[in-house]
């Protein structure tokens, strides 16, 4: 992402939480900073990354113990630091994983109750951050990323079990999220909270069947058995924006890989 604002011309700051890494961004053009992450403390380096006029905060919550305390504590104290330097706009990266699997698409309207810690714990922070009169806030709840790096037939087929085939997939590739959070940026929309997935939501079995086939690997084994499911809306991100997905389906995505 920094990347990419930088060639649209903005001047960036990025963190890292291993001093090994601040080269690495550097050379590429993003002025550096080490970001301590600690469960009860969050500290940057040196004074003035927050010195911006949008801070796009992507930060995971981990999987370990207590984690719905621990997050959204880390927030505040974010908060803490961008109050100190009066940040106007803030690009809040979430999930989907705030969402239950309810049989039915999921709005953004919807009143949820996540059953995992790192979603409670992602609802808390986002209206830690919502509710902040001091800044602009516009939350990203992105689906599973695919692209890049990522090879999504590796994650099924490492399961020993078989799995339902029947479950639709919310995913989205990186170039799309790379291309919403520009539009975001570029059109001033905060305020607001977004889906973030492909609008076409193939089964399991068709997305992992295809992956497994241009990727080269063993196949998952599925089961017809039902499974609780959830299919992610993006529809108000699409309208609001007037978003064109690159990939409408992941499947558009894995024709890609074939064809190259």
């Amino acid at each position: 992402m920094a990347k990419e604002l930088l060639e649209s011309g903005f001047q960036v700051k990025g963190s890292v939480t291993t001093h090994s890494k601040l080269n690495a961004m550097r050379d590429a053009g993003i002025e550096p900073y080490q970001l301590v992450l600690d469960a009860d403390m969050v500290e940057v380096d040196r004074p003035g990354f927050f010195d911006t006029d949008v801070v796009i905060l992507a930060i995971p919550p981990r999987r370990i113990d207590s984690i719905e305390t621990i997050f959204p504590g880390q927030i505040r104290q974010l908060i803490t630091m961008m109050e100190e330097y009066q940040v106007p706009r803030l690009l809040f990266i979430s999930s989907t994983s705030v969402y239950n699997e309810v049989n039915r698409e999921v709005t953004e309207g919807d009143v949820m109750d996540p059953d995992k810690p790192s979603g409670k714990a992602l609802i808390l922070s986002e209206e830690l951050l919502m509710q902040n009169p001091n800044f602009k806030t516009t939350v990203l709840r992105f689906g599973g990323l695919i692209g890049a790096e990522r090879n999504p037939a590796r994650f099924l087929s490492r399961k020993r079990d078989t799995v339902s085939g029947s479950k639709p997939v919310n995913l989205i590739h990186l170039d799309d999220c790379l291309g919403i959070i520009q539009a975001i940026i570029d059109q001033q929309v905060w305020g607001e909270i977004f889906n973030a997935c492909s609008p076409e939501h193939p089964t399991r079995k068709t997305f992992y069947m295809k992956a497994a086939a241009v990727s080269g690997i063993p196949a998952p084994k599925f089961n017809d058995d039902a499974e609780s499911f959830k299919i992610v809306d993006s529809t108000k991100l699409i309208q609001k924006l007037n978003f064109q997905f690159k990939y409408q389906s992941p499947v558009d995505y894995l024709e890609t890989i074939h064809e190259s």
